[in-house]
């Protein structure tokens, strides 16, 4: 049945702006409508707060603290926020209308992703938790259902619901962490906090689940999946699906290092790693095809919103409703949520629907018949809170009501019926609904009395009776918490202690202070520049860090400075002998070429230092590499252009014909100049480059007649000529000249005068 149908805000209109067509999907904390703003003619999403959350103001709070967030964040990628507002008893955000799927659906659907696709989604979902990272904003809540894939290819990022400043608290009153189990950091389960570090861990757990279509994580209860976190870390994808690139391996490796200090700062310094590290894989890495991987569909209720209890407190109390935790998502598709006006054979606004759901559970313990959970008709299967505080006793009918199964219409009304969203009551519940102990004990004349809330009577004697039973299941609860209670401390810290400093001790010491810790000791061996042969470099963890009991601690001894050898590279082609530097840790240094008839051209002829010469690591060696036996140019001045080709050519030389040709005292077109002159050695390969003549550079000879000497000279020289002056008689003046004016001679030759 549609139960948009009987939703009352459909059909109504928000602050007289926002018209609600359809109901999207329902979460825990608020309800996604389709509505179109009236007064701007565009479609967009709606989020409702439940009416029955409406009045607390620590929900209303994080509700307003999500529009006012991600408002900050302008982003492509990011669920826009347009405006944020109350009208009456209805808290809501106006935000951008995404027509499409989550990912989450789109890994129900195919299963595992090509890599290729993989990081086509995760480099948007960086893109825009790096603006949230850089506004110093952290998102918390990363998962596949909150990142929705457009019917346009668009990818963004929904439901900031969770969002804190990067250096506020992460932990509410009532000392409850917020998140989703599967993709909780380490830190956040520990400690309860969170910065940008935290969302980077969930972003590789996501790219391991788009990889092998699965969560990294066997399915379980929640504990069990979060002990997996602490304890056994993200495997490798290449685990699930072989084949993948190793780089895909050390990526998830690398956002979800266990430690916060080993990932990347934030999810701009990640982005820059995949784009690097994406640069590196060939086609064939990117588009392998992945077997058809089981999806996490059906796993159990673990894979949204989750509320973590992290401590034992007197008295804590669960919000009032015991739904989803995260709240519904933005937009269509949004996270956490089901959808409601899904169309067949295709899902571009939601989900499949869901199986049924776990019995919520609210401070330890199940819910009961007097305080149900809210959901929709299509139940969020998947939304659980865990905890384990004390007094979280179960809800119980006042005396003389009826059953729950049995309640008439607005009896025992639960949390949230206000809102019109339909309330069923939880199987176990039901099955577990305890008589009122504070009720009078009935008499015998209240024996056909129908007020017993089961329908029947009870004496003095079944009284006493059910009071030692009362007493049990007391004594029972306080157990449970207790247990309960010593478990989670178990899990998160009970079981864990210091890693003893052990650096720069020698091994045998090293090992004997961690064997006298109660922990198990793995020794690898490093070179180091800085520590001697024989003592500790590192360890991990580190000192002061925390370790399991059960745990090894892995420390690294020097074996004291590395030392290379340089190869034999003789004979070795330039190319491959840089490369067998590399290979063993040693880099190409100067490059000089030589004449070595021995020795092919290209090829190596020494090393330096030579080879067996020890060095270490990084240092450079110098090549000395052949140029081929040595070639005599010929002299080709005065020869003819083809003439001197075919003799440089024989040669095993490349010729090259200069395009400006000269005067010279060759004839034209024959060879004037040669850019290597006559027997100096080239090696074979080289070119050589002719320049042409134009021939001899004629001038017409002044008329230097009866001018003095000095003159005469002065005139011949600017005209290009060199002068010879022959003097006759005492006076100063040219007589004749030799060639005579007007002639032409050439440039630069000699103009003979006579004085007398």
């Amino acid at each position: 049945m549609d139960t948009t149908l009987h939703d009352p805000l459909v059909g109504q209109r928000l602050d007289g702006r926002y018209r609600v067509d359809a109901r999207i999907a329902v979460g825990g904390m608020a309800t996604v409508y389709r509505a179109v703003d009236t007064r701007l003619d565009r479609v967009l999403a709606l989020k409702v707060m439940h009416t029955s959350l409406a009045a607390d103001g620590v929900f209303v709070e994080r509700f307003i603290r999500e529009a006012k967030s991600a408002a900050k964040l302008a982003h492509p990628n990011v669920v826009a926020v347009f405006d944020q507002g109350t009208d009456g008893t209805y808290v809501y955000l106006a935000m951008e209308y995404v027509a499409g799927c989550t990912l989450r659906d789109v890994l129900r659907d195919r299963g595992a992703l090509r890599p290729r696709v993989a990081l086509d989604v995760l480099e948007p979902m960086l893109a825009a938790l790096g603006a949230a990272h850089r506004a110093g904003l952290v998102h918390r809540d990363m998962k596949p259902e909150n990142v929705l894939i457009g019917d346009d290819g668009s990818v963004k990022v929904a439901d900031f619901g969770l969002v804190r400043t990067a250096d506020g608290q992460t932990t509410s009153s009532t000392g409850s962490i917020m998140g989703t189990v599967s993709y909780l950091a380490p830190e956040q389960i520990e400690e309860g906090t969170a910065d940008a570090r935290a969302d980077l861990y969930a972003c590789g757990v996501l790219l391991y689940e788009m990889l092998t279509g699965a969560k990294p994580h066997a399915p379980g209860t929640p504990a069990q999946v979060i002990y997996q976190h602490l304890h056994e870390g993200i495997p490798t994808p290449s685990r699930s699906v072989p084949g993948l690139a190793r780089q895909l391996d050390e990526l998830v490796a690398r956002a979800t290092a266990r430690a916060p200090g080993d990932r990347p700062d934030d999810a701009v310094a990640l982005l820059a790693e995949v784009r690097t590290m994406r640069a590196t894989l060939s086609d064939e890495e990117l588009d392998a095809v992945p077997p058809r991987a089981r999806t996490d569909a059906d796993e159990g209720a673990e894979h949204l919103t989750s509320v973590l209890s992290r401590r034992v407190s007197q008295g804590a109390v669960a919000p009032p409703a015991a739904g989803a935790a995260a709240g519904a998502g933005a937009g269509a598709g949004a996270s956490s949520d089901t959808p409601q006006d899904a169309v067949p054979g295709r899902v571009p606004e939601g989900r499949a629907p869901a199986a049924e759901p776990e019995p919520p559970v609210r401070d330890g313990i199940p819910a009961q018949a007097g305080a149900p959970p809210v959901r929709a008709e299509t139940p969020d299967r998947d939304t659980t809170q865990l905890a384990a505080l004390p007094h979280a006793e179960a809800a119980e009918p006042p005396a003389g009501s009826a059953p729950a199964e049995h309640a008439p219409p607005g009896a025992n009304a639960a949390p949230g019926a206000a809102s019109g969203i339909p309330y069923t009551p939880s199987p176990y519940a039901r099955a577990h609904a305890l008589p009122d102990p504070d009720a009078e004990p009935r008499t015998d004349a209240d024996a056909d009395s129908p007020a017993d809330g089961a329908g029947g009577t009870r004496d003095a004697t079944g009284l006493r009776r059910w009071l030692p039973r009362r007493t049990l299941l007391i004594l029972a609860a306080v157990l449970l918490v207790l247990l309960a209670g010593g478990g989670a401390w178990y899990f998160a810290a009970g079981q864990y202690t210091k890693t003893p400093a052990v650096l720069d001790m020698t091994e045998a010491k090293a090992r004997d202070t961690l064997e006298k810790a109660g922990l198990d000791v793995d020794v690898q061996r490093d070179y180091s520049l800085r520590v001697k042969r024989g003592r500790v470099i590192e360890s991990s963890p580190g000192p002061g860090e925390r370790v399991g009991g059960t745990d090894a601690v892995t420390i690294v001894v020097s074996r004291g400075p590395e030392i290379v050898k340089v190869p034999d590279l003789s004979d070795q082609p330039l190319a491959k002998a840089r490369a067998k530097l590399r290979d063993v840790g040693l880099e190409p240094g100067l490059i000089s070429r030589e004449f070595d008839a021995q020795t092919a051209q290209g090829s190596v002829i020494r090393t330096e230092p030579d080879t067996g010469t020890g060095k270490r690591p990084g240092s450079a060696v110098a090549l000395t590499v052949s140029k081929g036996q040595a070639i005599q140019v010929p002299d080709l001045i005065g020869d003819e252009e083809k003439s001197a080709r075919d003799v440089l050519e024989a040669l095993g030389l490349k010729v090259r014909i200069a395009k400006e040709r000269v005067f010279s005292d060759e004839e034209a077109g024959t060879i004037a100049k040669q850019s290597s002159s006559e027997g100096a050695p080239v090696a074979k390969g080289d070119t050589i480059t002719l320049t042409l003549s134009k021939g001899q550079d004629m001038v017409a000879v002044p008329d230097v007649g009866d001018m003095t000497a000095d003159k005469a000279r002065q005139t011949l020289e600017g005209a290009g000529f060199t002068v010879d002056v022959r003097k006759v008689f005492v006076s100063d003046r040219v007589f004749n000249q030799a060639p005579d004016a007007g002639d032409n001679a050439p440039r630069g030759s000699e103009i003979t005068i006579w004085v007398r």
